[in-house]
């Protein structure tokens, strides 16, 4: 009779909880993951930030509005000129200045070559969260070349502080034109080699499709932008169902993706390359002599009472300002969204019935930069 209920009964099960971080070295920053596995099936997982929090909006609050483009800076530390041109977009919108058109189509180069650096540096990561180590070597040969671009025009490799309200620190050097001639060609080669080595790689399709997906539909009730959403299947870009600066003046696709995998949002990645190299290509070719800055734009701002909002495509996807202004050289307030905070909550649906052996895949496609998220 035993022996009968010892053959029947279930096997009992018990949930496991695996911590991982905040320093474990694929985390990509201060983050930290908990994660319940059955066997080696994830159960659930819950992403824990706070790890970097530097209070970079209420620090805002007490700096001329000139001197928090640096904050801006080190939100996110591989968008360096994305983000500058968002809050100075907002604090423009508030005053209603017109930022001459030369002004307009550098900020255009400088923002879609930070935003090909940005994808440069997830591919050599993202290869290296799946196993493979040349892909780094590959991304960051090209990434260099952009960052001594980037050192030309404003002087500094990362924090760049280029931007202000009105238009631009200083023009490009004589020979940028030049430079950004020798510069295409190359990274044009780059992405295409980058594609090659990688992309239809045995062992990283293996890794990677059907890895993490995330339907078109929890991309968007978790309010998912960038290549985020766009792997998923919504051809949401800011760029072009918002048009801002001058970029309605230009012609490119906009990539998705298909199932939402981790190949997906890798992929939508290495096509958002090209399509970038060819927006640069356009700007090159009408870009305007004249000024860099609107007249009559003070050193010192003092935009009028009011509150604005503004949103911007950055490389991880939907970047937005909201600023209150009580007359004042100093923000009243100023508030972010960060597309990596809000593609972090949808990382929950992409890792449940995931294998532990895909967590940091995952999190890798995803993209995070933890600046942006805790700020």
């Amino acid at each position: 009779m035993s022996g009968d209920l010892t053959t029947t009964r279930p096997l009992d099960t018990l949930e496991l909880m695996i911590n991982m971080g905040p320093q474990h070295p694929s985390t990509h920053g201060v983050f930290r993951m908990v994660v319940w596995v059955d066997g080696e099936r994830i159960v659930n997982m819950e992403p824990y930030i706070g790890y970097l929090h530097r209070g970079s909006e209420k620090l805002s609050e007490g700096e001329l509005y000139n001197q928090v483009i640096t904050l801006f800076d080190r939100l996110d530390y591989v968008s360096n000129f994305n983000n500058e041109l968002t809050f100075c977009m907002a604090i423009e919108k508030l005053m209603g200045v017109q930022v001459p058109e030369r002004a307009q189509y550098i900020r255009v180069i400088m923002c879609e070559l930070n935003r090909i650096a940005s994808h440069l540096l997830f591919y050599g990561t993202f290869g290296l969260d799946v196993g493979a180590m040349t892909p780094i070597m590959y991304g960051f040969r090209d990434r260099e070349r952009i960052q001594s671009i980037f050192e030309a025009v404003s002087g500094a490799r990362l924090m760049h502080n280029y931007f202000r309200v009105g238009g631009l620190r200083q023009d490009v050097p004589s020979d940028f034109r030049e430079r950004m001639e020798r510069l295409l060609p190359q990274l044009e080669q780059g992405v295409e080699e980058c594609d090659q080595l990688l992309s239809y790689n045995e062992v990283f399709l293996a890794r990677t499709r059907s890895i993490g997906v995330l339907t078109k539909e929890e991309a968007i009730a978790y309010g998912a932008s960038g290549p985020v959403l766009r792997a998923s299947g919504v051809p949401e870009d800011v760029r072009v169902s918002e048009p801002y600066s001058v970029y309605d003046r230009f012609d490119f696709n906009v990539p998705v993706g298909k199932k939402g995998d981790c190949w997906d949002r890798y992929y939508v990645r290495v096509e958002e390359m090209r399509e970038s190299l060819k927006i640069i290509r356009q700007v090159l070719a009408q870009l305007p002599d004249g000024p860099i800055m609107a007249a009559g734009v003070r050193r010192i701002i003092r935009p009028p009472r009011g509150e604005v909002y503004v949103r911007t495509e950055n490389p991880r996807g939907d970047f937005g300002v909201f600023l209150v202004s009580d007359g004042t050289d100093k923000p009243y307030r100023v508030k972010i969204r960060p597309p990596s905070f809000l593609n972090l909550q949808a990382m929950q649906a992409m890792m449940r019935n995931a294998y532990v052996a895909d967590v940091v895949v995952i999190l890798g496609s995803v993209d995070i930069v933890l600046g942006e998220v805790d700020r």
